[in-house]
């Protein structure tokens, strides 16, 4: 069983962890390569989406990518300057608050960026029509970013100052993130027309859930708490019949004070339903909370043989 109790008293080499700082691993050289890897695709996908579907036909993203494509048609300057010289200070100003790695891994994103949207801007735009530019470029943009997040870098400073100044603002990071993209794709408005900058909506929500979807991955998972009197029934059954791991916590109901075991499960959601039923057939009235995860890992949440 697992106490939840026990949660402090962790040790490190067989010793007390109270006050001991945990050194950080060190990434292995093919763990480098393959980050690197897919961070280099993602700033191609990133590249292609701006060079032959947004920026030709007026349609921006959030964020300092926005910004650069509005400069860049006003002033006739290749996107690519202004991703750098915009990007380039946040990434110097969060070494600190966003450590050593996420920092290089930045600074090389937003360099690539630079250097593939200007070699980029001879290749013609793949289409004309707003709709499928906003749609098309937004996926190839949401991927390539998410690629770059997942990857342990950011090609856009916006997040980046937003962390900066979360403690000093009474607003979340996530917060300060839309009420900034609310003005720069407000401001698309008048650079480009407000068709345009309804496209430009579509464009960024479409990348937004792409950047989710490509960090998180698809098959998000689910985790759930049930308390119930017959915790050792429906545990003994969950593993029988869903082939799952199950944890018990010691935990103590605030009125009653009496002992109870919290039966702790990840599942993925189609055997939702199905744990349900299992539960109701033990204890129609057993209490359960059910919770979105994402990239589960270690454990035993690999599904066992059910017999």
């Amino acid at each position: 069983m697992t106490d939840c109790k026990e949660r402090s008293d962790r040790t490190i080499d067989g010793q007390p962890s109270y006050g001991k700082k945990v050194q950080h691993r060190k990434l292995s050289k093919k763990q480098v390569f393959k980050r690197s890897i897919f961070v280099f695709i993602g700033v191609v996908l990133e590249a292609v989406a701006l060079e032959t579907f947004l920026v030709p036909n007026g349609i921006i993203d959030g964020g300092i990518v926005g910004i650069s494509i509005m400069l860049s048609h006003l002033t006739h300057i290749q996107i690519g300057i202004f991703l750098f010289l915009l990007n380039m200070p946040f990434c110097i100003l969060g070494y600190k608050q966003m450590g050593k790695t996420f920092t290089v891994t930045s600074i090389l994103a937003i360099t690539a960026l630079s250097i593939f949207t200007a070699l980029l801007v001879p290749v013609p735009k793949f289409t004309g029509d707003y709709l499928l530019a906003a749609v098309f470029g937004g996926v190839l943009l949401g991927i390539g970013v998410g690629l770059v997040v997942r990857n342990g870098g950011s090609s856009d400073g916006t997040e980046i100052l937003a962390v900066l100044t979360n403690k000093t603002s009474p607003f979340s990071v996530g917060e300060t993130v839309m009420f900034v993209n609310i003005f720069i794709l407000a401001s698309a408005g008048f650079v480009f027309g407000w068709n345009n900058a309804m496209y430009s909506l579509i464009a960024y929500f479409i990348a937004f859930k792409m950047i989710d979807i490509t960090v998180e991955g698809l098959e998000s998972s689910r985790s759930v708490w049930i308390i119930s009197n017959y915790p050792e029934e429906i545990g003994s059954a969950l593993n029988d019949r869903l082939g799952r791991g199950i944890t018990y916590l010691n935990g103590a109901g605030y009125y009653s004070g009496d002992d109870k075991q919290v039966i702790f499960i990840v599942i993925t959601r189609l055997e939702e339903a199905k744990l349900k039923n299992i539960v109701e057939d033990i204890d129609s009235k057993a209490f359960l909370a059910f919770g979105d995860i994402h990239d589960v890992k270690g454990g035993r949440f690999k599904k066992q043989k059910i017999h």
